[in-house]
């Protein structure tokens, strides 16, 4: 049923609801719907996909209210929730609802709408509708409101670097969990990297059984206080893979995996050392940061070894014939675990040195009639996608995959700003923008640097929800190639599932927003809704960083008044912010925040102009 046609049944003022991420129209009326055993859904087309869509619905009422609701095909006068398809309806994901104090009407385009119809309806329930364990009892009640509500972009995604430092299924599910309640769809896995490869290959055993393991790991950020000469392994068998991809698939998240080429590629090497441009050369690693262990093997000339420091190795893939059927072999395994469109196969920060030395790459620039090395990477790259071209596959890769010439049907992740999403868009690719200035979860959430190990730059909550994916340099035409945005968690200093938790929440709830809500009603707002929001994350026990709360104060000064405007820039729930100020007669004034502080200065006390603004 039509949004319009159902508003006219509630207040026409609208008034705030705790959804995250934000619906396209909410409109607010009076009264609530009460939710009981005795309550039914109702599915005219009860099909397996509409049924899976349902279930979070019923498996969170047995576990926290004790009772689940019966499925039937028609609906009683009153005391239920009906789900139906609309064809008016356009866009993948879209759906409507619509609370009355005795029924519930929800419109779906299709089965993901349907389940996004749940998650939104879950959230109108009570906070403890998330509790693993029965509550005490209450009314479930949701308030009377008409929503429309549909996806601004088709790609909503996170990446989990598990390269570095591994994360078991248990916590991959929990957060695909997560993603789910915030309409997110799509969960990028970084498989492989130069510090261990995660994923079982049957045809390659040692990827898994040389490649996953690592003799130590740096101490500290780098350049680090030496090795903690602990060995490091951990991989993901084929079995568990296929779990996980199932999980996901009943929640409408597509699992993309990245094996990444031709650079970061030490752990295959280690592995296969056929692999690289020179195979009798040792590994080249700094001594003083590298294992006890390692440093004995490395006595060994020609030994080829997984890293154990962070940084960027000039130990390549070779563009030999044997390495392009190594890698085809791979990702012919990849893809028989993951039915997902894309393919990530990295591209990003390959050094050239060893290229350049191998008189093997210089003839194959001369035979190709390649530019040079940026030119042999683009012809390495394509080379990969017609492979899984010819699988009915695409590839995405990082932008520098843009370096050289970009392969004919790629896509491309913009994560070095936002330039390359933007010469890839007018190329007429697709681009999934994950600019490190506003989508690297990795970045410090906080100006306390003691806070945590984090690499790179400062990120807070309200510079990444201000982000906006569509670059003003596009026209409409252009536009629509920007497919989504991710959000990354690297981890090369978030050794535990509790501190990648951490890093990526609040902060992923807000990439949430920006990829679901068109029209962002404001920070202000998302905060408001977020404060309830975190009651649920704290049901399922994650571990959310709390620095959204922190204060800050910013400063105008108006130099005709002689007067300072100290007013509060942090988290929006103001109300609960009170001051103290020293009253003329003497004592302490407790006054409540409500609207920017004027100070008047003495007389002749005048502000220079390097206090401005730091007072």
């Amino acid at each position: 049923m039509a949004f319009l046609a159902i508003a006219s049944f509630f207040s026409s003022r609208s008034q705030d609801v705790q959804l995250i991420p934000y619906p396209e129209k909410v409109v607010k009326g009076k009264g609530e719907f009460i939710l009981n055993p005795q309550t039914v859904l109702v599915a005219t087309e009860a099909s397996a996909s509409v049924l899976s869509a349902l279930s979070p619905l019923n498996e969170k009422l047995a576990k926290a209210a004790g009772f689940q609701l019966k499925v039937v095909k028609i609906a009683p006068k009153s005391n239920f929730i009906s789900f139906a398809f609309d064809p008016l309806l356009t866009k993948p994901g879209a759906y409507s609802i619509s609370v009355f104090s005795d029924k519930v009407l929800v419109a779906a385009k299709d089965p993901s709408g349907i389940f996004y119809a749940v998650q939104s309806l879950l959230q109108l329930l009570p906070p403890s509708i998330e509790s693993n364990r029965l509550v005490a009892r209450q009314p479930w009640s949701m308030p009377v409101v008409s929503i429309q509500d549909a996806p601004a972009f088709e790609y909503r995604g996170l990446m989990i670097d598990v390269a570095r430092h591994f994360q078991p299924i248990s916590f991959l599910k929990n957060l695909v969990d997560l993603m789910a309640m915030q309409k997110m769809n799509r969960l990028h896995l970084h498989l492989v990297d130069d510090q261990g490869w995660r994923i079982e290959i049957k045809k390659y055993p040692k990827l898994t059984e040389v490649g996953g393991r690592r003799n130590g790991t740096l101490v500290d950020k780098y350049p680090g206080k030496g090795n903690d000469n602990k060995p490091y392994e951990g991989f993901y068998t084929q079995e568990q893979i296929k779990d996980l991809v199932a999980y996901a698939s009943k929640k409408f998240i597509t699992i993309i995996p990245e094996i990444e080429l031709p650079g970061h590629s030490s752990a295959a090497i280690a592995a296969y050392p056929a692999l690289s441009c020179f195979p009798g050369e040792t590994t080249v690693v700094n001594d003083n940061m590298v294992a006890t262990k390692t440093k004995q093997q490395l006595k060994t000339p020609g030994t080829k070894v997984v890293q154990e420091t962070w940084g960027v190795f000039t130990d390549v893939l070779s563009p030999t014939d044997y390495t392009f059927q190594f890698m085809n072999d791979v990702l012919d395994e990849v893809m028989q675990l993951f039915p997902s469109k894309y393919i990530h196969i990295g591209g990003d920060e390959c050094p050239k040195d060893a290229w350049k030395r191998s008189a093997f790459c210089q003839e194959m620039i001369k035979k190709y009639n390649l530019k040079d090395e940026h030119g042999l990477q683009s012809y390495f790259i394509q080379r990969i996608e017609k492979h899984i071209n010819s699988k009915g596959r695409s590839i995405i890769g990082w932008d520098e995959i843009l370096e050289g010439g970009l392969a004919p049907n790629a896509a491309v992740m913009s994560w070095r700003g936002t330039q390359g999403g933007i010469e890839s868009a007018k190329q007429g690719h697709d681009v999934v923008m994950t600019p490190d200035s506003h989508c690297y979860l990795n970045f410090y959430q906080s100006e306390d640097q003691t806070d945590s190990i984090a690499w790179g730059g400062f990120l807070p909550l309200k510079r990444v929800y201000g982000y906006n994916p569509i670059p003003a340099e596009l026209n409409p035409e252009q536009a629509k190639y920007i497919k989504g945005v991710q959000g990354n968690l690297w981890t090369e200093y978030i050794k535990s599932s509790a501190l990648a938790e951490y890093m990526l929440f609040p902060r992923a709830v807000a990439l949430a927003e920006i990829g679901w809500t068109k029209q962002k009603p404001g920070f202000d707002h998302f905060t408001t809704r977020l404060i309830p929001y975190l009651k649920r994350l704290e049901k399922h026990g994650v571990n959310y960083s709390r620095h959204m709360y922190d204060i800050g104060l910013k400063s105008q000064y108006d130099p005709a008044s002689n007067t300072v405007k100290v007013s509060v820039d942090g988290v929006s729930d103001k109300k609960n912010l009170f001051y103290s100020v020293t009253a003329q007669q003497g004592g302490v004034v407790k006054k409540q925040y409500d609207q920017p502080i004027t100070i008047l200065l003495l007389p002749n006390l005048r502000l220079q102009p390097w206090w401005k603004g730091r007072l």
